[in-house]
């Protein structure tokens, strides 16, 4: 999922160096991707370098990154490309960031109305150094994309905005259509794979959204194969559910080098299936679940089955009301 190079970050930053090396076990064939057509990758790629965007496409990764460029999908990456927390599974570089770019919000929007985009996804990197934790540069971006493209969904993927008081509310009052907020992995796990987060606040940040505004969608995604049991993950599901999560998304985690956690296992695309099933049967509006699974992958075709899932299911509690 997409989760805010380390590489890049560790060099020059020695001291948030990761783990000793681990070795990558083979892929199976369900994992491998086809290679990206030249011409509108091409032109996706020319895009974000002229107007000097981050995108979690290339920061994380995402094995999905030829399908959705060459569709001119492209998920963008604000506040900087340097994230403050140093999670074992993600490849995003880690260290001190820079100033924030002011005009960030306005190259995202004009980047979206270029691109012709339905829908958008934007996410960040963790900014524990801001006082907000980067939650006003959310709402400003959002603000400049409904100027320049009104008739564009948004949904944005944050951090957790841990002891940032304040932030959550404003990015809601921003009005995304989708709040999106990656639990990553079971509460079992959170210590080894994600040492700066909170389990409990995190799902609190999923609920609150709620709380605050019912009508915008919220969404969580983990990934499998960082050494959880599938009883776990059942577990997550209806914590999820508690909090009120609309759509929720599983897909398989993917060392991205020998020095980030290990792959504990590949789960095969049947689990998947299972997966969805559970998730549907505990009532989520909809569930993504397949090893290429990420958080903003086909996010604009989810994004329009999830409104008519909900208009499909207000119908029928209005007609057993009735």
């Amino acid at each position: 999922m997409p989760s805010p190079n380390l590489t890049k970050g560790a060099a020059r930053h020695p001291e948030k160096r990761r783990n000793e090396a681990k070795p990558q076990p083979r892929r199976p064939d369900w994992l491998r991707v086809k290679a990206p057509r030249v011409g509108a990758f091409s032109e996706t790629k020319r895009l974000m370098r002229d107007l000097d965007l981050v995108t979690v496409c290339e920061e994380a990764a995402c094995p999905n990154i030829g399908e959705c460029w060459a569709n001119k999908h492209a998920t963008m990456m604000i506040l900087g490309a340097v994230c403050t927390r140093a999670c074992a599974f993600c490849n995003v570089a880690t260290g001190r960031p820079e100033l924030l770019d002011p005009h960030e919000p306005d190259h995202v929007a004009e980047a979206v109305a270029r691109l012709g985009l339905r829908h958008v996804v934007i996410t960040s990197v963790d900014r524990d150094d801001l006082d907000d934790g980067g939650a006003n540069h959310f709402a400003q971006t959002i603000a400049a994309i409904r100027l320049s493209s009104p008739k564009t969904t948004i949904e944005v993927l944050t951090p957790d905005f841990l002891r940032k008081e304040g932030a959550v509310e404003q990015v809601v009052a921003a009005s995304p259509d989708v709040f999106n907020h990656n639990m990553e992995t079971v509460e079992r796990l959170y210590k080894p794979v994600r040492p700066g987060a909170r389990y409990a606040h995190s799902l609190r940040v999923l609920k609150q959204v709620k709380v605050l505004n019912p009508s915008i969608f919220t969404k969580s995604g983990i990934m499998v194969g960082l050494g959880e049991t599938d009883e776990e993950v059942a577990e997550m599901m209806e914590h999820l559910r508690a909090a009120d999560v609309d759509f929720m998304t599983i897909g398989q985690y993917l060392q991205p080098t020998p020095k980030h956690a290990a792959v504990d296992r590949f789960v095969t695309p049947e689990q998947f299936k299972v997966y969805a099933a559970w998730g549907q049967e505990k009532g989520f509006l909809m569930m993504a679940s397949t090893p290429l699974t990420r958080s903003s992958y086909h996010a604009d075709a989810d994004f329009a089955a999830l409104q008519l899932e909900r208009l499909k299911r207000l119908a029928q509690t209005n007609s057993q009301n009735a």
